[in-house]
């Protein structure tokens, strides 16, 4: 709950300096922690010091499983529990990481370009994203950590407050 905001001083890190970054459901939960401000809000933090949002080919719709866990239609539903749902042009950069279209989970890398053009669309200043050719889903994240490392280098250096 925040213990990187509250500790990471106390070990010699850079408390401006905090990325977040997950896979798959992973991701999902990066994008909602990265731009549903009420999250880290009830902890008494800020989401958008955050210094950098990296899901790897996170879902950004609300899954399409209804409450009792029983698969419903294959119709796209964006409410509260959808990143999609908190787009927004203020958040911490962003960088969107998906596997190769043809290979990835059915519609995630179309999800993901949503998400993008959503951002762009808003005038979000730093957001990104690549298709990882010839990566599928379980295996996108050998080519997605080195980028990924790579690329919150210069995303530090971005400054949107």
């Amino acid at each position: 709950r925040c213990w990187v905001f509250d500790n990471k001083g106390k070990y010699g890190g850079d408390t401006s300096s905090i990325y977040i970054a997950g896979h798959s459901a992973g991701g999902y939960l990066v994008d909602m922690v990265g731009l549903d401000k009420k999250l880290l809000a009830r902890y008494g933090k800020d989401a958008d010091k955050l210094a950098g949002i990296i899901p790897f080919s996170g879902q950004v719709i609300t899954h399409f499983e209804n409450a009792t866990g029983e698969a419903e239609t294959f119709a796209a539903t964006i409410d509260e529990t959808a990143p999609l749902y908190h787009v927004r042009p203020d958040c911490a950069p962003i960088l969107i990481l998906s596997g190769d279209r043809e290979k990835e989970l059915y519609g995630r890398y179309e999800e993901s370009a949503y998400f993008y053009r959503l951002f762009k669309l808003l005038g979000h200043p730093d957001v990104t994203l690549y298709e990882l050719g010839g990566f599928d889903h379980g295996s996108m994240c050998a080519a997605a950590f080195p980028l990924a490392v790579r690329l919150s280098v210069t995303m530090k250096d971005v400054n949107i407050e």
